[in-house]
């Protein structure tokens, strides 16, 4: 990295985006910085650094603090930040062969619900925002569905997945035929 005229080096995405998960992940625990700093064997000051981005901790520093937020390692440096709604098409599959897909990986520090959503036609349901934080994944069996953030939805059908913000107002509506969704609620664990 070329230094700012400033003399100090520029925050990098990957490490704004490791100090944002490490503030939420330890804001989610109610630790405050000085415990957080405590638990990994850092000074106060390190993990300001560290949390505004500033940073460039080794492997063992971060392993030091996921160990402190009992996270593994991996839910730091994973990019599953929500940056809005996730939408993935479905897709067809060869006749007699199997297809496996990665739709969408959600990492650990969530408690996670798998629920079967099916809504009969031309029915409108407003969806009921859920705890801060939580991310709502709908994968759609059968039917056609008009579904998600009330500013931006999507319209849906047999094989799409959408993953969406599930703290904030969303809906779904179907047309002229019963829909079969399954849903699928990732919420952080506050501990």
């Amino acid at each position: 990295m070329v230094p700012s005229p400033s003399g100090r080096q520029p925050v990098s995405s990957t490490a704004a985006a490791v100090g944002t998960k490490i503030r939420l992940r330890r804001q989610q625990r109610g630790m405050s910085a000085a415990e957080m700093a405590r638990r990994a064997g850092l000074s106060k000051a390190t993990l300001s650094q560290l949390e505004a981005g500033n940073g460039n901790p080794t492997i063992d520093t971060l392993d030091a603090i996921a160990i402190a937020l009992r996270i593994p390692i991996a839910d730091l440096l994973a990019r599953d930040a929500d940056t809005g709604p996730v939408f993935r098409a479905g897709t067809d599959a060869e006749p007699g062969e199997v297809s496996r897909e990665l739709l969408r990986r959600i990492s650990s520090g969530n408690s996670l619900e798998i629920w079967r959503l099916r809504i009969p036609p031309e029915t409108e349901l407003p969806g009921v925002p859920h705890a801060t934080g939580t991310i709502e994944h709908l994968l759609i069996a059968t039917g056609y569905v008009t579904a998600g953030p009330v500013g931006a939805p999507q319209d849906l059908g047999p094989g799409d997945m959408l993953a969406f913000a599930g703290d904030a107002p969303h809906f779904y509506r179907t047309g002229a035929e019963e829909v079969d969704i399954t849903v699928v609620f990732a919420s952080p664990i506050s501990t």
